[in-house]
């Protein structure tokens, strides 16, 4: 069933505009009867039936229930900002398998290191790309592409209530041993190309945040985030 995130809907009657109602009615032809799925992005899906079509698009909603798609953990990745566009393919992986928000992170060993102005641009696109990864992946909320933060913020905004993993190439527990499937609320560091700087591993560590370790093997950063968030995933019972 085709699907659209709609942040406001009515109890009853919903009209749909602009770029969603013109792929309804031009690209996918549908027409009056037939049923598609709204989403409010705040976690619940809408079941609803076409009445009209044209330039916009009414429906009436059959059934609202919360989505079945969303994982009953909440997972923030703070990812040090690597070269080129990896942070792309960053941000559409995690949104596939639930992350609820990624932070770009600026650390001592980034080599890509943009302006203000240059990442205020980049951060419209990137949001772009978590939107189509949570239509694409049927999400039940739009995960959000946050501001660049320096690895100090980043930390300083960490809480001892909640759960922190670095994971950090020389070693640390492995995720099995952090990770219980009663955890509600998590966060994620992980290195760009060169990794951590030993004192940002240790400012971490006098935040509460645990170190991790993904085995011995090294993995590219643009691998690590995926498989940490795999983990997290089986480990919570939500894969």
């Amino acid at each position: 069933m085709p699907r659209f995130f709609i942040p406001e809907l009515n109890d009853q009657f919903t009209t749909i505009t602009g770029e969603s109602a013109h792929h309804i009615s031009r690209s996918l032809r549908m027409q009056p009867g037939e049923m598609i799925t709204l989403c409010d992005t705040k976690g619940f899906d809408y079941h609803c039936k076409i009445e009209s079509v044209g330039e916009e698009v009414v429906v009436s909603i059959v059934e609202k229930q919360p989505s079945q798609t969303e994982p009953d953990i909440q997972v923030t990745l703070y990812q040090a900002l690597p070269k080129g566009d990896k942070f792309e393919q960053i941000i559409q992986k995690s949104v596939e398998l639930g992350v609820t928000e990624i932070v770009p992170v600026l650390t001592s060993r980034c080599i890509s290191r943009p302006d203000q102005k240059s990442m205020a641009k980049k951060c419209i696109r990137y949001n772009k790309i978590a939107l189509e990864a949570a239509k694409q992946s049927g999400r039940g909320i739009i995960p959000q592409v946050k501001d660049l933060m320096t690895f100090q913020q980043s930390i300083d905004g960490f809480s001892a209530k909640e759960q922190g993993i670095l994971f950090y190439e020389c070693g640390g527990k492995r995720l099995p041993e952090i990770i219980s499937n009663s955890m509600k609320k998590i966060s994620v560091w992980i290195g760009s190309e060169g990794g951590f700087e030993p004192s940002e591993v240790e400012l971490a560590k006098q935040k509460g945040i645990q170190i991790g370790s993904m085995g011995k093997r090294i993995l590219r950063c643009e691998t690590a985030p995926l498989c940490a968030l795999s983990i997290i995933m089986y480990q919570t019972e939500n894969i």
